[in-house]
């Protein structure tokens, strides 16, 4: 059965207390399966690289709060829900420092954390934040290398190029065993070879369905060589609608192009091998109740799919 889950109200308009727990209470209730905070540090106003969704940078990411600090706002405010991170941008982080965050939220939460990592697109943020834009690839390797020793449970020690942590306790561990699920995020080869070899899945996009399906395969194939179950790997496609044309402003039902050629998208996407589709709709309400209104009627929509 195709899993649901939304964007949490996380930057733009929504970053309002009171309309982020309201509305994580309120999808709970319609029954999706899943809330998801992005990760943006800064907007550029001059970006050195293309946004990857084509044209420029949403106005809606100047005003961004932090993914962590949402989830473990969540955790409090659900109690069923999944709560994952689509993605956070893994180079930017201490590794040491970041098992313990992620750690926390999953505690917090009972063990309802999926981990989504990206290595971001904007050498501009990278820089803002002192971490190289060369090298990002291996600077993910070894950050789920020390995750895994930090939540192996023994004695935490790791000797890399990176990053150096004596032998130490540390007995904070995650709920859930061995490690949270891991999902990365990106397309290029060396990407999809490392999803195959060392992670739960895939934290994709909604690409055009036979690239998806390409894609997906890409990933089993690397699975399959590194001696892995392709089928225990996940793949959750985001997408972050926009106004289509038949959206008219004087429309009786705003947005019903959206929902329905999102939401056939969406369900081709599951018949092509996505397991979870994610809906971010705060670039698409213009204010909390829509935001509402459009979470059911996108649940109604892919369930009768």
């Amino acid at each position: 059965m195709l899993k649901i889950g939304l964007g949490s109200p996380q930057y733009g308009l929504f970053t309002d207390p009171a309309t982020i727990s309201g509305f994580a209470a309120e999808v709970e209730t319609i029954g999706y399966d899943s809330l998801w905070v992005g990760d943006r540090a800064l907007v550029p106003t001059q970006p050195r690289d293309p946004y990857p969704g084509g044209g420029p940078v949403p106005d809606e990411y100047r005003a961004f709060l932090d993914p962590i600090a949402t989830l473990s706002f969540l955790a409090h405010a659900t109690s069923r829900l999944r709560l994952g991170t689509s993605t956070l941008n893994a180079p930017f982080y201490s590794p040491l420092l970041l098992a313990r965050s992620l750690t926390t939220v999953d505690i917090l939460s009972g063990g309802r954390l999926d981990i989504g990592f990206g290595l971001g697109w904007s050498s501009d943020e990278y820089e803002a934040i002192g971490v190289p834009w060369p090298g990002r690839g291996a600077r993910m390797e070894e950050i789920l290398d020390v995750l895994d020793h930090v939540w192996s449970g023994t004695e935490a020690e790791h000797k890399g190029e990176l990053w150096t942590i004596p032998s130490a306790h540390i007995e904070t561990l995650p709920v859930q065993r061995p490690r949270p699920p891991v999902l990365l995020g990106g397309f290029t080869p060396a990407t999809l070879e490392r999803i195959g070899r060392r992670a739960d899945g895939w934290a994709g996009v909604a690409l055009p369905v036979p690239q998806l399906a390409y894609v997906i395969s890409q990933i089993r194939q690397s699975a399959e060589a590194n001696g892995r179950d392709p089928d225990a790997l996940r793949t959750v496609v985001r997408v972050n609608p926009v106004v289509t044309a038949e959206d008219a402003p004087s429309e009786a039902v705003p947005h019903r192009g959206t929902v329905v050629q999102v939401s056939d998208h969406l369900l081709a996407a599951h018949a092509a091998g996505a397991d979870e589709v994610l809906i971010d709709l705060q670039q698409t309400a213009r204010d909390a109740d829509e935001l509402t209104d459009l979470a059911h009627r996108f649940h109604e929509h892919l369930r009768k799919g």
